[in-house]
């Protein structure tokens, strides 16, 4: 007999892996529903649900030590570690275009000696943010990544890291394919108008200190 849901999150935060395991049989339903509607058509002719529950499970209990449950609801961190494998999958079985594929949507005219926007897009999206250490327009493009709303971060990051297309994107956000096209345009031009406008302050700032040595 399944023990009472509270006392196994109880436990959960107690790094009990058995109840960790007893949960997610419990609450298996929703977390298929969950995968279900996170997965791709493409994706779902490769591999079933059911497989990426049980990849899931298998991560999360080898990573029951690692994580502080202490004030975290366990489905959500279930469920984000289901989002984890479903990219993991997709990657896998569908096979991600090139990184530098991203500058086939038009962003050459942002280009620097260091690569083009895009380029900046993924070092922002990839590297831990040392921003002391960065060239001035790759921390600024940072800071602009990170201002930007969650739904619009996370469409740049699959379209510019993971190298998915529209279609794709729609699909895992739920939205059609024109919303996802519109939503990226807009969030490069807010993007590139964010990096024009700082560049033009940082042209002030070094006029102005040309001025003060004179």
């Amino acid at each position: 007999m399944s023990r009472p849901e509270k006392e196994l999150i109880e436990q959960i935060r107690q790094r009990d892996a058995n109840a960790l395991a007893e949960f997610v049989q419990l609450k298996s339903p929703q977390l298929l529903a969950f995968i279900e509607k996170r997965m791709s058509g493409a994706l779902r002719r490769k591999v079933e649900p059911v497989d990426i529950l049980q990849e899931m499970s298998t991560a999360a209990v080898g990573a029951l030590n690692e994580m502080d449950l202490s004030t975290r609801e366990p489905f959500s961190w279930l469920c984000q570690q289901a989002e984890r494998r479903i990219i993991d999958a997709h990657r896998h079985h569908i096979g991600a275009q090139k990184r530098t594929a991203a500058r086939e949507v038009g962003l050459d005219s942002s280009k620097e000696e260091s690569g083009g926007m895009a380029d900046m897009i993924v070092a922002s999206l990839t590297t831990p943010s040392h921003a002391f250490t960065r060239k001035q327009r790759e921390f600024h493009m940072f800071a602009a990544i990170g201002d930007l709303p969650d739904e619009a971060r996370e469409a740049v990051r699959l379209r510019y890291v993971e190298g998915w297309d529209s279609k794709q994107i729609a699909e895992y956000l739920g939205k059609t394919d024109g919303a996802i096209r519109v939503l990226l345009s807009r969030t490069l031009a807010r993007l590139q108008e964010t990096l024009a406008q700082n560049n033009d302050f940082q042209t002030l700032v070094v006029q102005a200190q040309a001025r003060r040595d004179k």
